[in-house]
C-alpha cells in the first residue's frame, strides 16, 4: 500500500460562510428620518439595519460599530443624516452619513450603559443606567453629567419639549424628574404618579403641557400641566409593562402604546385603549414609531418577530423583514434523508425551516405556544418527526416536518428545557435536560416523561450526548461538571477528573470512537477524553476563546470537528489537538449552535446570537487528507 499527499491535519483554504436568514429577531429600538420617512433604522442586539423603502428591504449598517448591543437611536432633526446609537456596553456611537460609518462619541461619558437618547436644536442628552443624564452641546464631541437634583440615576427614558427644548423629563427607576434649564437642575414631578419605575415617555407635540408616562407594571399616567400632577389614563390597557409610547403628530388625541400584550391605541388622549394587534403575531412590542408625514403608517419593533408595519393606523399589521436577520439561533438540525432541509430554533422567534439549503427560510410555528427555543432534535429514522425544547413551555413534537406542533409534556414537571437528546437506534427514547430539574426521560416518543435523576436532581443540564454504539451510555453537561450514566439514565456519576472548569455548555461524541468525547465549557475552553470521561485534558491549542457554546464532529472524518465560541467558529483537523479560526463570511462571532449534515454533502451550519444562521461547504474536500492507494 502506498500513501501520498499531505499528512492528515494539514489545512488548506476553506470556504466562507454564507447566510440568508432566518429573518426577524428582536428589535430593541426604531428611528425614522423626519424629512424622508421612508428611511428607517432598526437597532438590535447585534447591530443596526437600515431601510430606504419604508421597511421593504433592510441592510446592516455596522461599519465602525465596535459594540453592537443597540439600546436606543436618535436622529438629528435638522440634519437627519446625522444619527446616534446608544449601546449597553460601549456608550454612544455617531454617524454623519446615514449609518454608512460609525465612530465612538464618548468623551466625558463616564457611564457607557446608555438606555435613552434625545436630540434638541442645541443639545444632545443621554440617559444611562447608573450615571444619570449626560449632556453634549457639540453633537457628541464631549459630554458632561447633568444630575443635580436627580436622586435616581437609573434613567430609562428621556423626553424633550419640542417648543421649549430646555425643558426635559427623565423617567427613572425612582420616578419622574423635570428640568427647565437644560438639565442643570432637576426636580421630582411625581404627584399622582403611584408607580415609580418609568419605562416610557411621550410629549404631545402641539400641546406640550400634556405628557404621558408608561410604567414597568403596565400602567399609563397622564399630565396636562407639564408634570405637576398625574392621573391614570389606562382604561382597557393590558400588559405587565409599557415599553413604548407614540403620539400622532397630526391628530394628537391619537396615541399608541407598545406592551408585552402587543400594541394598544387610544383615540381620545388616553381616555381608553383598545388592542390593535391583527397580524401582529409577536406580541412583545419594544418600540413604536409613526411616520411624521403619513401618521396612519407606523412601525412596531417586536421581540422575536422583527419589524411590523401598519398603513391603516394599527388596524392591520404585516412583517417587513426582508434582509433583517437579527435572529438568535440556539439550535440547528439537518434532515438526514434530505440534507438540503434545515431547521433552526430561535430564541423568541420559534422554529424556522429551509428546504433549499438555507437559501430561504420560513417560520414553522403552528401549534407552538412558546417561541423561546433552546433545543431541537430530529428522529434519525423518521425525520419528519422532530422535537423542540422551549424555555418555560416544555417539549413540543411535530410529525410532519414542522407543519404542526403539539405539546408533549405529560409528567414533565420542569418545562424549562435546555437540552434534548434522542436514542439513535430506538428514537422513541428521548432525554430532556432541564433548568434546575435534572434529566427527564421518555420511552414513548414524548408520550410521557419520568425524572431520571439519581445523583443529578436539581441540576441545570446544558448539554446531553448519547453514545451511538451503546445508547444506554449517555452524558450530561451541567454547571458542576460532566455526569455519566451507563444504564439509560437510571444512575449518574460524576466524571470530572482533569476538568478544571466545571460549567459544561456543550458535549460531543466521536461516532467511530465513542469513548472519545469533547466538553466545551462556559469559561475554560475545551476538554477531551479518550476513555469515556474517565480522564480529561485541555484540548484548546489555537482555540482563541474560553467560552465554547457548541460542538460538532464530521460524521465521516472524526478528526474534523468544529467549536462554536464567543469568538467565532474554530475548526480542528487533528481531533482537537490544534485549532484554527474559521470565520470568513461571519458578521457575528458569537456562535450559539452548530450542526453538520450526517450524509453528503456534510454541510456545516452555524447559528449566531443575533445574525441568523450560516452554512459553509463540506470541509473534507477542502482539506488535504492522506490519499491511500493500493499497490498493483
Amino acid at each position: 500500500m502506498l500513501v501520498s499527499g499531505q499528512p492528515a491535519g494539514v489545512s488548506a483554504e476553506i470556504s466562507a460562510w454564507t447566510g440568508n436568514g432566518p429573518e426577524g429577531g428582536s428589535i430593541i429600538t426604531l428611528a425614522i428620518d423626519p424629512i424622508t420617512p421612508a428611511t428607517l433604522y432598526a437597532g438590535t442586539w447585534y447591530g443596526i439595519y437600515k431601510s430606504t423603502d419604508g421597511g421593504g428591504n433592510w441592510s446592516p449598517v455596522n461599519t465602525g460599530l465596535t459594540e453592537t448591543d443597540i439600546t436606543t437611536l436618535a436622529i438629528d432633526p435638522l440634519t437627519p443624516s446625522t444619527l446616534y446609537a446608544g449601546t449597553s456596553t460601549g456608550g454612544v456611537f455617531k454617524s454623519t452619513n446615514g449609518g454608512g460609518v460609525w465612530g465612538p462619541a464618548n468623551t466625558g461619558l463616564t457611564d457607557t450603559d446608555v438606555l435613552a437618547l434625545v436630540t434638541g436644536p442645541t443639545a444632545l442628552y443621554a440617559g444611562t443606567f447608573g450615571g444619570g443624564v449626560f449632556k453634549s452641546t457639540n453633537s457628541g464631541g464631549n459630554w458632561s453629567p447633568v444630575i443635580t437634583g436627580l436622586t435616581n440615576l437609573e434613567v430609562n427614558a428621556l423626553a424633550i419639549n419640542p417648543t421649549t427644548p430646555d425643558t426635559l423629563y427623565a423617567g427613572t427607576n425612582g420616578g419622574l424628574f423635570k428640568s427647565t434649564n437644560g438639565g442643570t437642575n432637576w426636580s421630582p414631578a411625581n404627584d399622582g404618579l403611584t408607580v415609580p419605575w418609568i419605562s416610557a415617555l411621550a410629549i404631545n407635540p402641539v400641546t406640550t403641557t400634556t405628557l404621558y408616562a408608561g410604567t414597568s407594571d403596565g400602567r399609563i399616567f397622564k399630565s396636562t400641566n407639564s408634570g405637576t400632577n398625574w392621573s391614570p389614563a389606562e382604561a382597557g390597557l393590558l400588559g405587565t409593562i409599557v415599553y413604548a409610547l407614540a403620539i400622532d403628530r397630526v391628530t394628537t388625541t391619537t396615541l399608541y402604546a407598545g406592551t408585552d400584550y402587543g400594541v394598544f391605541k387610544s383615540i381620545n388622549s388616553g381616555g381608553d385603549w383598545v388592542a390593535v394587534n391583527t397580524g401582529l403575531n409577536f406580541p412583545y412590542t419594544y418600540t413604536l414609531i409613526i411616520d411624521p408625514i403619513t401618521p396612519t403608517t407606523l412601525y412596531a419593533g417586536t421581540d422575536g418577530g422583527g419589524v411590523f408595519k401598519s398603513t391603516n393606523g394599527g388596524a392591520g399589521w404585516n412583517p417587513v423583514n426582508t434582509g433583517l436577520t437579527a435572529t438568535f439561533i440556539f439550535a440547528l438540525a439537518i434532515d438526514p434523508e434530505t440534507p438540503s432541509t434545515f431547521y433552526a430554533g430561535a430564541w423568541g422567534s420559534g422554529v424556522f425551516k429551509s428546504i433549499d439549503g438555507g437559501g430561504s427560510w420560513s417560520a414553522a410555528n403552528t401549534g407552538l405556544t412558546n417561541l423561546d427555543i433552546y433545543a431541537l432534535v430530529i428522529d434519525p429514522l423518521t425525520p419528519e418527526t422532530l422535537y423542540v425544547g422551549t424555555f418555560g413551555g416544555g417539549v413540543f413534537k411535530s410529525t410532519n416536518g414542522g407543519g404542526i406542533w403539539g405539546a408533549v409534556n405529560t409528567n414533565l414537571t420542569n418545562t424549562s428545557i435546555l437540552s434534548l437528546a434522542i436514542d439513535p437506534n430506538v428514537p422513541a427514547t428521548l432525554y430532556a435536560g432541564t433548568y434546575g430539574g435534572g434529566v427527564f426521560k421518555s420511552t414513548n416518543a414524548g408520550g410521557n416523561w419520568s425524572p431520571f435523576n439519581t445523583s443529578l436532581a436539581n441540576h441545570y443540564v446544558y448539554a446531553l450526548a448519547v453514545n451511538p454504539a451503546t445508547p444506554a451510555t449517555l452524558y450530561a453537561g451541567t454547571y458542576t461538571g460532566v455526569f455519566k450514566s451507563t444504564n439509560g439514565g437510571g444512575n449518574w456519576a460524576p466524571v470530572d477528573n482533569g476538568l478544571t472548569n466545571a460549567w459544561i455548555s456543550a458535549l460531543a461524541i466521536a461516532p467511530p470512537a465513542p469513548e472519545t468525547l469533547y466538553a466545551g465549557t462556559a469559561d475554560g475552553g475545551l476538554f477531551k477524553s479518550t476513555n469515556g470521561g474517565g480522564n480529561w485534558s485541555a484540548s484548546d491549542t489555537g482555540l482563541l476563546a474560553n467560552v465554547v457554546f457548541a460542538l460538532a464532529i464530521h460524521p465521516k472524518a472524526a478528526t474534523i470537528l468544529y467549536a462554536g465560541t464567543d469568538n467565532g467558529v474554530f475548526i480542528s483537523t487533528s481531533g482537537g489537538a490544534v485549532w484554527n479560526s474559521f470565520n470568513d463570511g461571519l458578521p457575528n462571532l458569537s456562535i450559539a449552535s452548530l450542526a453538520i449534515s450526517p450524509v453528503r454533502p456534510f454541510t456545516p451550519l452555524a447559528g449566531t446570537e443575533g445574525s441568523g444562521a450560516f452554512a459553509a461547504q463540506d470541509p473534507i474536500n477542502m482539506i488535504h487528507l492522506p490519499l491511500v492507494m493500493r499497490s498493483p
